[in-house]
């Protein structure tokens, strides 16, 4: 039971404490619960000396990889430090791993030295010693654990979510593609979750939005682009993802397609009933490169494909057949910008490719003048292309209004993509000009 406080100089003569404790989504723990725990191992430490916690700072949802600064409550209780008057004379753990990661005890402790605020920790009995170099080496293990353990938490679940994708083809969890919905698939064979009554899902076709999976996949192979089969489909009313699902998309309005969501679904290979995993990775990057204590930032990063994950079966109907699937991957991939194709962006070789040169035309000099009196051309910066007027036979528009791209698109929207590849004219970069018509 917590001593009470009567007079003025009960307050002085007691040891009187700020609680500091932390709990994480990656702990799996219930924040009451945690705190409840942590807050009763620091009383158990600080009441046989006749200590009282009068100020608690308690951190949830937040890891333990961030610094302190960076953390709510104790950005509050380093700042409370500074106070002359904050009310207590020492802090007092739950746990070390839950408060320090890595060297953060290094880089925190000189402040509560410097302010003459003592750190008292459970398992070194009491409070920590400036100049005891086993105090100082027991703090830097725990941070070293602390460390160790969330790495190995990661890898177990990383390690398990492959296994389960893999062999058993297990639903992961999230939001069900666009064209499924999730259904019941039974009980969680793990027994403590069966007993909280949670359950698997499996994908199921979705009778409103399935079959527009299908036709996006029809149209691209037909020849129609993302944006040719976004306006095709806003057209016909039909709702976009975000307007199909409005209560997780709320701050979207819902109302017309657009080209990534076209090629989101061509290229998510569960449309062809195998569960996939490892997509995307979450990457930890420093804040800042020249304050590395600053500590780091979570990125969401696609993997490569070679690093997904496929299910052994499949586990789920499909709604495209691996031939289409792989088609549409193939012509996807014949329009990226590093394929051959699009890097031959004419037939004829020209030897000063790649270099683009400025010629200086204003009646002063304002370049180097060659033998003759003439303005030499000035070098400029890499990617930097040069103005040229356009040739005589074509005018150069932008790309999605010059005659080709812009029929295409059109036949697509009307309902005619196939005609696009033999009966519509292409869109070409007319003669180049001469250096005498420049």
């Amino acid at each position: 039971m917590t001593p009470s406080i009567r007079t003025l100089d009960d307050l002085i003569e007691q040891l009187v404490f700020a609680f500091y404790g932390r709990v994480s989504t990656e702990d799996q723990q219930d924040p009451q619960a945690s705190y409840d725990w942590q807050i009763t191992r620091a009383r158990q430490l600080i009441q046989p000396k006749g200590g009282v916690i009068v100020a608690e700072y308690f951190d949830i949802a937040h890891s333990r990889a961030l610094p302190w600064q960076r953390r709510p409550q104790a950005s509050r209780l380093l700042a409370a430090l500074r106070d002359s008057e904050r009310g207590f004379n020492a802090v007092v753990i739950g746990e070390p791993q839950r408060a320090f990661y890595g060297n953060q005890f290094s880089l925190t402790y000189p402040i509560f030295e410097h302010f003459g605020v003592q750190l008292w920790v459970p398992e070194v009995g009491g409070p920590i010693d400036p100049g005891s170099e086993a105090h100082d080496l027991a703090m830097t293990l725990f941070g070293s654990q602390s460390k160790g353990e969330r790495m190995r938490i990661k890898t177990r679940v990383r390690a398990a979510m492959g296994a389960q994708t893999l062999l058993q083809g297990r639903f992961l969890g999230g939001r069900p593609p666009y064209g499924y919905r999730l259904t019941d698939a039974g009980e969680h064979p793990n027994p403590a979750k069966a007993r909280l009554s949670v359950r698997l899902h499996v994908l199921e076709p979705d009778p409103a939005t399935a079959p527009v999976v299908a036709r996006i996949f029809g149209l691209f192979l037909d020849g129609c682009g993302y944006l040719a089969i976004a306006e095709r489909l806003t057209a016909d009313h039909i709702p976009p993802p975000s307007g199909q699902d409005r209560a997780r998309n709320p701050h979207r309005l819902g109302v017309a397609w657009s080209k990534s969501a076209v090629r989101v679904i061509l290229g998510n290979p569960r449309y062809t009933g195998y569960q996939v995993w490892n997509k995307q990775r979450r990457d930890e990057v420093l804040l800042d490169i020249d304050d590395v204590a600053a500590g780091p930032v979570s990125r969401m990063r696609w993997n490569p494909k070679d690093q997904w994950v496929y299910s052994a079966e499949p586990t789920h109907e499909a709604l495209v057949s691996r031939e289409t699937f792989d088609q549409a991957q193939a012509r996807v991939a014949a329009r990226s910008p590093t394929s051959p194709r699009a890097a031959q962006t004419s037939p004829r070789p020209y030897a000063l490719r790649g270099r683009p040169t400025l010629w200086a035309v204003s009646a002063a000099p304002a370049g180097p003048v060659g033998p003759r009196g003439g303005l030499l051309p000035l070098p400029l910066p890499h990617r930097v292309r040069p103005q040229r007027p356009p040739g005589p036979s074509q005018q150069r528009l932008p790309a999605r209004d010059r005659p080709g791209r812009k029929a295409r698109r059109l036949a697509c929207a009307a309902g005619q993509p196939g005609q696009h590849r033999d009966d519509l004219p292409q869109a070409g970069r007319g003669p180049r000009p001469t250096r005498r018509q420049w």
